[in-house]
């Protein structure tokens, strides 16, 4: 894994926080769910404030739940659903303490392929499909982990122009400019849902739309 500076909190500590530190990484991965980007990869850095300035799998998942699920609903929270995250999270660190010897580096690092790479990163709590395959491609656009095939099982956020993911963010106009593309996916995956309901754009479907549909 390469040293290199992320730019996805707009906040210059936390950035550098999530650059360093696998397992903030992670954090903030788990926490970019239903949220703004930046506000989930801010939180890493407050919760290791919270946590008495130690952020580590080992730290968290020896951490009460209780005194957890605090950290992250004291103000400012963080995240729209703070206990379920601090569940999440919990979850996440064990996970890593039990799999993976309290280092999340050995997660990547000791994956045999790509395949499997996207298979462990899909059994940790808070990642799903989408999610590992964005992950993968951060790690080999930003951070130098390239197992062979990787840009196949991150499709399509491994491909090189995709700019449909926080892989492809590396400034204020990447970020801008991989909005600008989600919200015109956003739109497209709308509108194609609009014309199904309305029969549009289904080709088995006889004149008349769904009405005349429901009558044969």
């Amino acid at each position: 894994m390469t040293k290199a500076q992320l730019h996805l909190s707009g906040d210059a500590a936390a950035d550098k926080l999530i650059s360093a530190n696998p397992f903030a990484l992670l954090v903030g991965m788990v926490l970019d769910q239903q949220i703004p980007l930046e506000w989930a990869f801010t939180g890493p850095k407050l919760l290791r404030e919270r946590l008495g300035g130690k952020l580590d799998a080992k730290t968290v998942a020896a951490t009460d739940e209780t005194e957890l699920a605090a950290a992250f609903s004291a103000r400012p929270a963080l995240h729209r659903f703070p206990s379920s995250m601090a569940r999440r999270v919990h979850e996440l660190a064990r996970v890593v303490v039990s799999d993976y010897g309290g280092d999340p580096s050995r997660l990547w690092r000791t994956a045999a392929s790509a395949e499997e790479l996207l298979r462990r990163l899909k059994d940790l709590p808070g990642f799903g499909d989408q999610k590992a395959k964005i992950f993968v491609a951060l790690l080999g656009k930003q951070l130098g982990v390239q197992p062979d095939g990787w840009q196949e099982v991150s499709t399509p956020y491994g491909e090189p122009d995709a700019k449909a993911s926080i892989a492809d963010i590396e400034s204020p106009e990447t970020l801008a400019l991989v909005r600008e593309n989600k919200k015109t996916m956003k739109q497209a995956v709308v509108q194609a849902q609009a014309a199904r309901k309305s029969g549009r754009g289904t080709p088995d479907a006889p004149a008349g739309g769904r009405k005349a549909a429901r009558r044969t």
